[in-house]
């Protein structure tokens, strides 16, 4: 027998889904959400951009508005480095670009089916959050890498929650119903992780519609796990929400020339 240990066998690549077909109603009329600028550059660059900065991640797949995929393609294209692979890259990491669907479940599957095969473990992140750090999407896939099967970000509640009755008219007073407990509940983020298999099978048995992909995980009774999120990490729906995102970065060029 030798004595030579044979080497481990390489990681899983990963790839990340970012579903960006979506109008984004709340901040207003006008472009949809992702293609919003945010300090001149859209949201969606930003996003991809943070996805693309971790070392694990070789393919960034975009998921366009039906009828916005040209549209995207360009915007991506305008931002990429010259050369790399037929869809555009940010130096090692390549980008494909696809036409979604009318709801982001149905947008994250048409991204699943556009992955090659070799492609083990799938992230997926909201266009909406473009100001994740690298050692969040870093810290997801580490998770995954170490077995389980989804992973999400999350952040401790600040706030006290209850849970009310919903008004019958918007504005009038809700009835209390409970009061979680507040150190059991966690505000959850993106990117998701996930082992692909897992998420395949969930978009095909998982048909009414979920907030997201790790409910959906859930629903087949798989454990999901949990990560420490980031307060850079937040969701920008709200006009209010830009102007924070502007500030983080006025701050990020100013501390680290970002």
């Amino acid at each position: 027998m030798s004595d030579v240990s044979r080497p481990s066998p390489a990681p899983s690549p990963v790839a990340a889904v970012i579903p960006a077909a979506g109008r984004g109603v709340r901040l207003g009329p006008g472009a949809p959400k992702a293609l919003r600028a945010l300090n001149g550059t859209p949201m969606l660059i930003h996003a991809a951009r943070a996805l693309a900065a971790s070392r694990a991640v070789s393919l960034v797949v975009v998921v366009a508005p039906p009828d916005g995929a040209a549209e995207v393609k360009s915007l991506l294209d305008a931002h990429a480095l010259p050369g790399g692979a037929p869809g555009g890259s940010w130096g090692r990491t390549d980008f494909l670009v696809v036409p979604g669907g009318d709801t982001r479940q149905e947008s994250v599957r048409l991204g699943l089916e556009a992955l090659p095969p070799e492609y083990g473990i799938v992230l997926v992140h909201d266009a909406a959050r473009p100001l994740v750090p690298v050692d969040t999407v870093d810290a997801v896939i580490e998770a995954v890498r170490d077995g389980a099967r989804a992973v999400v970000p999350a952040l401790p509640l600040a706030d006290t929650v209850k849970e009310v009755e919903p008004a019958a008219e918007p504005g009038t007073p809700e009835p209390v119903v409970a009061t979680p407990v507040r150190a059991r509940l966690r505000a959850v983020q993106t990117p998701q992780g996930f082992d692909r298999e897992t998420l395949v099978r969930a978009h095909e048995k998982v048909t009414d519609d979920v907030t997201d992909d790790a409910s959906m995980v859930e629903r087949l009774g798989e454990r999901v796990v949990v990560v420490p999120g980031h307060e850079e990490a937040f969701k920008v729906t709200r006009p209010l929400d830009l102007v924070l995102a502007e500030a983080v970065l006025a701050r990020r060029r100013l501390n680290d020339g970002f």
